[in-house]
C-alpha cells in the first residue's frame, strides 16, 4: 500500500490561492511551471493544484529572482541538490542492506 502524502506535499491548493500566499501573479507561477521550476498536479478539469510545499518553493524561487538569480541558473541548483539527495538515498539504502546482510545493529 503506498504511504499518502504528508499534508505539506498534497496537491491541494488552487493558482488563485497560490498567488495570494506568495504574492507572485498567476502568470508569473505559470512562468515558472513552463521553466520546470514548480510541478502543479492537474485536476479532472485541468485546474492547477499546488502543495503548501510548492508555495514554499515559489517564495524561495521569488527570492533568488529579486536577488537577480535567473531562472536557469534557480533550475540548475535544484537539479543538482536533487542528485546530491538521490546520492545519499542510494548510500543510506546501501548501508541498510549492507546491515542487514552482516547482522550490523545501529550503536544506540
Amino acid at each position: 500500500m503506498a504511504e499518502s502524502p504528508s499534508y505539506k506535499e498534497r496537491k491541494v491548493i488552487t493558482i488563485g490561492v497560490v498567488s495570494e500566499l506568495t504574492g507572485l501573479s498567476e502568470r508569473q507561477i505559470r512562468y515558472y511551471e513552463e521553466r520546470k521550476l514548480v510541478y502543479p498536479e492537474r485536476s479532472p478539469k485541468g485546474n492547477r493544484k499546488y502543495s503548501f510545499a510548492d508555495v514554499e518553493l515559489l517564495i524561495d524561487i521569488a527570492n533568488k529572482r529579486e536577488e537577480g538569480v535567473q531562472t536557469y541558473e534557480i533550475r540548475q541548483d535544484m537539479i543538482r541538490e536533487e542528485k546530491k539527495k538521490e546520492k545519499r538515498m542510494r548510500k543510506q539504502l546501501l548501508r541498510g542492506e549492507i546491515n542487514a546482510r552482516f547482522g550490523i545493529q545501529k550503536e544506540r
